[in-house]
């Protein structure tokens, strides 16, 4: 069943002149681009126009993109999305949950996200790094419990405080990616991330593909209850029928489609993919990995096997209106910052549009 979903209402909303001007000073003084495709007279090119809608199509950004950054307060990860250049952004829960009181983290999530990416693509831990991972899930259970608690009597009038202050810098909120929505999480709780990115302006919630058809029933009935859509994410996993028992199973069941990762796992044709299940996509990462046969690794944009080129302009031209959200996943180089690397992105996007 196709989703009848409209974005007109999560597009982002122009930056200020000085804002557009201070990226802008930013891109030409820290941005370097491949020659190929990218350049200044095409930043140029951009000089005071806002955001990050080019020719139709939305560039966004996940929000995961700014995780090596230092400061991952509400305030610093919006400041991290402006000097981007970016006016529109799927959000992780931690920013807005911190700021509206969620219990501090006693995990390194950095340190914790790595072991656990790690292990997800196949390697093999060391015994102490093994041991790290297993006292930082023990550690995480606990939090999750408290958190549970805190969440059932949040008020959302944060959210909506944090809307607003970042649709007053110019940037929209269109997916919400709290770690609500998994199989230990209580209905409260999935009600509450629902709720959650309602008063944030999202238009979805995403999260990774779970991989279980009673749980994509049971989130698809809540999701309907609030009319919030959930897309849901896949890694290698993903095939041209990876989502289909879940699109059956509810009208607000999606697609959070993975360009790169889609590549990375053998699929050869990701843009008849896109044109047969567009209206079931709210939002697709983006980013360049290698097919299996070139070992599957993430690249800076433009060096890897993904259409990343090809399917921007599918949306720009078939009038796609789910936002392309930038994932930064390649290691950033010595020098640069996720800030940078995100705005480089975006600059190969633009000019893709062209």
């Amino acid at each position: 069943m196709a989703l009848h979903f409209s974005m007109k209402n999560k597009l982002q909303q122009p930056l200020s002149r000085r804002q557009f001007m201070g990226t802008t000073a930013s891109l030409l003084a820290g941005v370097s681009i491949a020659p190929s495709l990218l350049g200044a007279p095409g930043i140029l090119k951009y000089y005071n126009k806002p955001g990050s809608l080019v020719n139709g199509v939305q560039i966004g950004v996940i929000t995961y993109s700014f995780r090596s950054m230092p400061d991952q307060s509400a305030e610093a990860t919006l400041q991290y999305v402006l000097d981007a250049g970016i006016s529109a952004i799927e959000l992780m829960g931690d920013p807005a949950e911190t700021f509206a009181g969620k219990p501090e983290n006693p995990v390194d999530r950095q340190v914790f996200f790595q072991l656990m990416r790690a292990k997800r693509e196949g390697e093999e831990l060391t015994e102490d790094q093994q041991k790290q991972m297993e006292e930082m899930e023990a550690q995480m259970q606990a939090y999750n419990k408290e958190v549970a608690a805190w969440r059932a009597k949040a008020s959302m009038d944060p959210f909506v405080r944090f809307k607003k202050m970042y649709q007053d810098a110019g940037v929209s909120i269109y997916a919400f990616k709290p770690n609500a929505f998994g199989k230990d999480n209580s209905d409260a709780e999935i009600d509450y991330g629902m709720r959650a990115a309602k008063a944030l302006g999202a238009s979805h919630v995403t999260l990774e593909h779970p991989s279980d058809d009673a749980h994509t029933l049971r989130l698809g009935k809540i999701a309907k209850k609030h009319k919030v859509y959930v897309g849901y994410h896949g890694h290698e996993q993903q095939t041209p029928t990876f989502w289909d028992t879940a699109l059956e199973q509810s009208s607000y069941n999606a697609m959070n489609l993975d360009l790169g990762h889609y590549i990375a796992a053998g699929n050869p044709d990701p843009l008849a993919l896109i044109k047969a299940k567009h209206s079931h996509i709210v939002s697709m990462h983006v980013k360049d990995r290698q097919n299996p046969a070139n070992g599957k690794a993430n690249l800076p944009w433009g060096k890897g096997d993904t259409p990343i080129i090809p399917a921007l302009q599918l949306m720009r031209d078939q009038k796609y209106k789910f936002p392309a959200s930038i994932e930064l996943e390649y290691e950033v180089p010595p020098g640069s910052d996720a800030v940078k690397e995100v705005a480089k992105c975006l600059e190969y996007c633009k000019q893709a549009l062209v």
